[in-house]
C-alpha cells in the first residue's frame, strides 16, 4: 500500500483580499491540527506578526482574525496530492488537483497581489494556472518569496523576514490595518 492522498486546508479568506499568500501543501503538523503553518519551527507567523506589527504569541483565531483584518488570504495551491512526509519536493507531480483558485479570484475583486510561500508554490500555480488562462491573471502582481518552512535552512528566519519585508511591505503599507 502506497502513500495516500492528502487533502489541504479551507481558506483562511479574508471579505475584501488584497493580498493572497499561497503555500503549495500544508504539512504534516499543520493537517494534524487543521492549523496553517502549525510546525513549530516554521517562521510564517513570526514573519506575518512582524510585517503586521502584532504580538507574535497570539492563538490561531486570533492569527485567522488579523490576516482577515489586513485583507489578506490564506490558501495553497494544491487541494489534493500525494506527498510521503512534508517536503514539497516530494509531492507527487501527476497526483496533484488543484484548488479552486479561479473561482476565488472571481470572488475577490480587490485581490492586487499573490506571494508565493516558496518555489513548490509558484511553480505549481505556473503548472495549473498560468499555463492555461495566462490572461486571467496578468492584472495582478505575483511575488516569489522564500519558503518559510524549516526544511528550508538555506535562510535563517530573520532573513526570510527580511526578504519578506523587502517584497511585500509596498503593498502591505496601501491597505493593511495593524
Amino acid at each position: 500500500m502506497g502513500p495516500e492522498l492528502l487533502s489541504g486546508l479551507p481558506p483562511i479568506e479574508a471579505a475584501d483580499t488584497r493580498l493572497l499568500i499561497l503555500g503549495s501543501m500544508p504539512g504534516q503538523e499543520s493537517l494534524n491540527r487543521r492549523q496553517y503553518y502549525a510546525h513549530p519551527r516554521n517562521s510564517f507567523w513570526f514573519i506575518m506578526a512582524n510585517l503586521l506589527k502584532i504580538e507574535p504569541t497570539s492563538n490561531y483565531p486570533e492569527r485567522r482574525k488579523m490576516l482577515k483584518r489586513n485583507q489578506i488570504s490564506l490558501w495553497d495551491v494544491l487541494e489534493n496530492c500525494i506527498r510521503p512526509g512534508s517536503l514539497d519536493g516530494d509531492i507527487v507531480t501527476l497526483s496533484e488537483v488543484a484548488n479552486k483558485l479561479d473561482d476565488f479570484h472571481r470572488r475577490q475583486p480587490e485581490l492586487q497581489t499573490i506571494a508565493f510561500n516558496g518555489r513548490k508554490a509558484r511553480h505549481s500555480f505556473t503548472r495549473h494556472f498560468l499555463r492555461h488562462d495566462k490572461k486571467r491573471w496578468q492584472n495582478l502582481t505575483l511575488i516569489d518569496l522564500p519558503s518559510t518552512s524549516p526544511a528550508y535552512a538555506a535562510l535563517r528566519p530573520a532573513e526570510k523576514l527580511k526578504l519578506w519585508q523587502e517584497s511585500l511591505n509596498p503593498f502591505l503599507m496601501s491597505f493593511c490595518n495593524p
